[in-house]
């Protein structure tokens, strides 16, 4: 990038390799985990790198774990209170496929109530 937009100096600072791994290594989310990723990285990693160095060396691996186990508290507490009842989230995100007859055989000579026969 800096070499096709030599005059743009921040351009030197983007690393598109490590840019590039950092959206590989990201869990398959919605686009709400991925804007908070950007948003509480770029406060603590930019604004209060430049403005407070040391509490940055202090608190800001804490912080990166205490997101990490944030997560995986949140998701035992899905699984132990949702599972155990065996009660589930039911919205559309859920089902893997939309179409009613996905579920349908379709081996030729197989009957099934609802579904056609091919």
């Amino acid at each position: 990038l800096s070499k096709l937009f030599p005059k743009e100096e921040w351009l030197k600072l983007i690393n598109i390799p490590v840019l590039l791994g950092g959206f590989a290594s990201m869990p398959p989310a919605t686009p709400v985990n991925i804007g908070t990723w950007i948003v509480i990285g770029s406060i603590f990693n930019y604004f209060i790198f430049r403005s407070r160095k040391g509490w940055w060396q202090r608190y800001n691996y804490v912080l990166s774990a205490s997101m990490d186990a944030g997560t995986a508290f949140m998701g035992v507490l899905l699984y132990f209170s949702l599972g155990s009842e065996n009660k589930g989230i039911k919205w559309w995100g859920t089902e893997i496929d939309h179409c009613p007859l996905a579920s349908c055989p379709t081996a030729p000579g197989i009957s099934v109530k609802g579904c056609p026969l091919f």
